[in-house]
């Protein structure tokens, strides 16, 4: 009989916890030896961009001229190009010189997700990834995890990327300098659920992406609330007064979640042109996937 690895018994403590990470993080503002517990064994020094989905920009900016797909193969040079936001995860995975898909969202299969496919799960980037246990994970190609990027885009799941060291610890692939994260999320099962339940300094290291917002259109609203549950930050409200939706732009991390399950197209999401390689370098900066 096989002997369990480290990250078997993770996993088993994962899904046997799944249900209670919110009550967990809830600690983190109750208690500040919790807080501080959790945060060190968790979430220290985890930097976490969102990016929005890609179909959702597509669906929004489809006659906008500015924004336009970038071969990846090619700089991307900010003087000349827009940018559709996927584009980073794939600029990132055609530079990354280790790659390697997770089997199954362990997300969704703790929570046995019956609306989002479980097995698309995440993409690791960075020298961690020859250190994950091969029944976990497979080391791909860029073109593969592209075409992994693509899949999700296509269920309506939308992305994180940062440095997250809950992963390099259930995984036991250490340091966390050495792993960059790729999350597929969808909004039903998503461990970033937990945001709004975290102490305020451990959740705001998920950020929104520079140059993403988000609106509303009232006049097209029909009032069905879909949006409310499908945001995983509680960042939108129904205004009993106006019958209509709000989003508090502070709390509203730009993931297209909303955009992706209303039927009226009374929510859109807009990308303004940003530099990309200063995005890149930050990202590169959390891990250096290229060694």
């Amino acid at each position: 009989m096989k002997k369990p690895t480290f990250a078997d018994l993770s996993i088993f403590f994962v899904k046997y916890a799944f249900n209670t990470r919110f009550f967990l993080a809830g600690l983190t503002r109750k208690s500040k030896i919790a807080h501080n517990i959790i945060d060190k064994l968790l979430f220290e020094d985890d930097e976490i961009i969102v990016i929005p989905n890609t179909i959702n920009l597509n669906k929004n900016n489809a006659n906008k001229k500015t924004i336009q797909n970038i071969p990846i193969e090619k700089k991307i040079d900010e003087s000349k190009s827009s940018f559709l936001p996927t584009e980073i995860l794939k600029k990132a995975v055609s530079e990354s010189k280790n790659v390697a898909i997770m089997h199954n969202c362990i997300c969704r299969t703790s929570n046995d997700c019956k609306d989002y496919p479980q097995d698309i799960g995440c993409i690791f980037m960075g020298p961690a990834v020859k250190r994950i246990p091969k029944h976990l994970c497979k080391e791909v190609s860029a073109e593969e995890a592209i075409e992994h990027i693509n899949k999700a885009d296509a269920t309506g799941l939308s992305h994180l990327i940062g440095r997250n060291k809950i992963d390099s610890v259930w995984m036991n692939v250490g340091p966390k300098e050495e792993l960059l994260t790729v999350c597929h999320c969808c909004p039903c099962c998503c461990l970033w659920k937990v945001v709004p339940n975290l102490e305020d300094d451990i959740g705001d290291r998920v950020e929104k992406l520079e140059g993403v917002n988000v609106e509303t259109h009232s006049e097209k609203c029909s009032g069905c609330k879909l949006c409310i549950d499908s945001c995983f930050v509680k960042a939108i409200s129904f205004n009993e007064e106006t019958n209509t939706i709000e989003i508090n732009q502070n709390k509203c991390r730009g993931c297209g979640k909303c955009v992706n399950i209303c039927k009226k197209d009374a929510i859109s999401i807009n990308y303004t042109q940003q530099s990309v390689d200063a995005i890149l370098d930050r990202i590169k900066n959390l891990v250096d996937y290229t060694k």
